[in-house]
């Protein structure tokens, strides 16, 4: 059966959803970050990047996000376009946006806006900009289609939604009232069944909540650099 080393947040999430979708049996075995259980050995020997997710798969071990969504899908057959050239680029190249675009940014917004230490005034404009910049993009492409892709759903509208989960707290309340498009789609995949399945693992477990000292120490180790 496959593991899945799982974290409430945007990257383990979209996995779930595509392991609910594809009704694949699993594992789920949390990470809480905020202790810093990915650092520990054993989840390091699967990830030495040290984040969520991870799965392992008999002898398969696949890290990071996308790399695993694109092994699931083609472990499965499932959520994919058609095998032509020209519907691969399209996948690729989506999904590679999404792995170093939104991901990045909207994770480095996130830091700046709400956890990192002052100043940040030039941090904050810069990743503020450049994840609205990357949302936008996003939502031109769906202003022309249905899905990412076209008129099929895939694996990148589980990428996507992944992030867009979190839209309000990276761009702030009213970020969805300049998006429509991509609204229209979270709001889709919200309503499947599957998605729902996905948001309800976290309840299943216990995560730690507060952003205390320790868990600044667990999440954002360069600080103890600064601190000397």
């Amino acid at each position: 059966m496959i593991k899945f080393y799982f974290h409430p947040s945007p990257n383990p999430l979209k996995v779930a959803l595509f392991l609910e979708e594809a009704g694949l049996p699993y594992e789920t075995i949390p990470v809480d970050t905020r202790k810093g259980e990915q650092h520990l050995p054993d989840f390091l020997k699967i990830n030495p990047n040290a984040k969520t997710p991870a799965l392992v798969d008999g002898d398969a071990i696949v890290f990071d996000s996308n790399a695993i969504l694109l092994y699931l899908a083609e472990k499965t057959g499932q959520f994919l376009p058609e095998n032509t050239p020209a519907a691969r680029a399209q996948l690729y190249s989506w999904l590679m946006f999404v792995a170093s675009g939104i991901g990045p940014y909207s994770g480095q917004a996130v830091h700046f806006k709400h956890f990192a230490p002052e100043p940040k005034d030039y941090a904050v404009n810069r990743y503020t900009f450049e994840a609205e910049r990357h949302y936008a993009i996003l939502d031109a492409q769906l202003a022309k289609h249905r899905y990412m892709l076209g008129e099929t759903y895939t694996l990148v509208d589980m990428a996507v939604w992944g992030w867009a989960r979190a839209l309000p707290f990276i761009l702030g309340k009213d970020a969805w009232d300049k998006l429509p498009n991509l609204k229209r789609l979270f709001d889709e995949i919200n309503a499947r069944p599957a998605a729902q399945r996905a948001e309800a693992l976290k309840s299943q477990f216990t995560f730690k909540a507060e952003m205390d000292d320790d868990a600044r120490a667990q999440m954002f180790p360069q600080n103890a650099r600064l601190a000397g």
